[in-house]
């Protein structure tokens, strides 16, 4: 079946269109160049049921899934992005030169939000080997008002890699990635129109860098740039009308100068598989295992040793004279406790005086007792501090002087009386 594949290439970078065709869709990418593949919302339109009633305009919501054939997911360097079901969605990365040759097919599964029915395609993604990969001097941009989706437009891409171009002067100037703020631990902004969550854009070129990339690394923007203030370079103004960047996260690197690391590859131990072959389980004539002496271990030995102190306690409580002697004791004391407090409810006692009335000194009124006579005088104190008896009656007490005294007698429910002598 006919494919026919569209490719517009802005400055080393692969934007891919598709037909409308039901067959496979092959796509041809270099390793080392950004590969950007967009999922229309208009092509998979043609896939559903249009909507019932005729002239009325057709606006599914429709999200995609994209996972690499026979996989959950998808390859590594092969990013997905779709910021609502009514935008188009985004394939986006960079392969590099091991993926060379090696057909990758990833699976497109529209689904319909509206109709809850699904499309499904293929991409077949063969990437090409380029003579230029890698290029020796790479820089990475940070730019703050920028979202991933908006960056990967090829006008938006191309003018920035005009602008790049126009400062570094390389002749040969790519793409090589891009990435989101959020993937690198960057915070989710606020939902404010002018706030964006910031995307980094590497770019490799065949010359050195220029004297105006280079004015980052300065003592005096390097101490700018560990103040938080923003460092002063002289070709900032041919960003700034488009592309704010934050010059104190740009990272050069020249690849050349680069001393690579050789590690010592482990060697596995026992029980660990093979780079290649297939997994040759153990044969069935191994011995089986014996559980029964574990049993004996961790079941049996510690509740046969469990019993014997139950049953030593219980021949001291219960045989021996001793311990009938306490039980019998204990018991005793419990009932004569019940006991006790069941007499102590039916008791009758003498009324304290500060239950009796009496009269008052001076007005001769009768005066009422501090507690009533439903008191419950089982939880009165056995002494009353004189806080809380103002009505107190002193006890008679010897005069210090003379032969004569007085003393006071009190009755219930009688005046006070008072007798002298003389």
């Amino acid at each position: 079946m006919e494919c026919v594949c569209v490719c517009v290439c802005v400055y080393g970078v692969l934007v891919t269109i598709l037909s409308r065709s039901h067959g496979d869709r092959n796509v041809y990418p270099s390793a080392g160049v950004l590969f950007v593949h967009v999922l229309e919302r208009e092509y998979f339109k043609g896939e559903f049921p249009p909507y019932p009633k005729a002239g009325d305009a057709s606006n599914d919501p429709i999200t995609f899934n994209t996972n690499l054939k026979g996989y959950p997911d998808r390859p590594g360097w092969l990013r997905y992005i779709q910021r609502s079901s009514h935008s188009d969605g985004v394939l986006y990365g960079s392969p590099t030169a091991e993926h060379v040759g090696k057909p990758t097919v990833i699976e497109i599964t529209a689904y319909n939000r509206r109709t809850f029915e699904t499309a499904r395609h293929n991409l077949v993604i063969n990437i090409m080997s380029t003579e230029e990969f890698p290029l020796p001097y790479q820089a990475e941009f940070y730019i703050k008002n920028m979202n991933v989706e908006e960056m990967l437009a090829s006008e938006v891409l191309g003018d920035f890699l005009g602008a790049v171009k126009n400062v570094w002067q390389p002749e040969r100037l790519n793409a090589i990635n891009i990435t989101s703020a959020l993937d690198r631990g960057g915070r989710v902004p606020l939902p404010i129109n002018d706030m964006k969550e910031g995307v980094y854009v590497m770019v490799g070129a065949d010359v050195q860098f220029s004297s105006c990339l280079r004015e980052v690394e300065t003592p005096q923007n390097q101490l700018r740039c560990s103040q938080e203030m923003e460092p002063l370079i002289s070709c900032d103004k041919k960003f700034r009308a488009q592309f704010h960047i934050d010059w104190c996260k740009i990272s050069l690197v020249d690849i050349t100068k680069v001393v690579p690391v050789y590690r010592e590859r482990l060697v596995p131990g026992t029980g660990v598989l093979p780079d290649v072959g297939e997994y040759n389980p153990p044969s069935e004539m191994l011995r089986s295992r014996d559980y029964f002496t574990d049993f004996l271990v961790t079941l049996a030995v510690p509740s046969a040793v469990a019993l014997v102190l139950f049953t030593i306690l219980g021949y001291s409580m219960c045989c021996r004279r001793e311990g009938v002697i306490q039980l019998v004791h204990h018991s005793s004391i419990q009932k004569s406790t019940k006991e006790l407090r069941g007499m102590s409810k039916n008791r009758e006692i003498s009324w304290p005086l500060s239950t009796l009335p009496v009269f008052h000194p001076v007005s001769g009124e009768v005066v009422p007792p501090l507690h009533p006579d439903n008191y419950e005088t089982t939880s009165m104190p056995l002494m009353q501090t004189q806080t809380n008896l103002q009505n107190q009656v002193q006890i008679p007490q010897q005069q210090p002087s003379g032969d004569n005294y007085c003393m006071s007698t009190f009755r219930r429910l009688e005046a006070s009386m008072t007798t002298c002598f003389g």
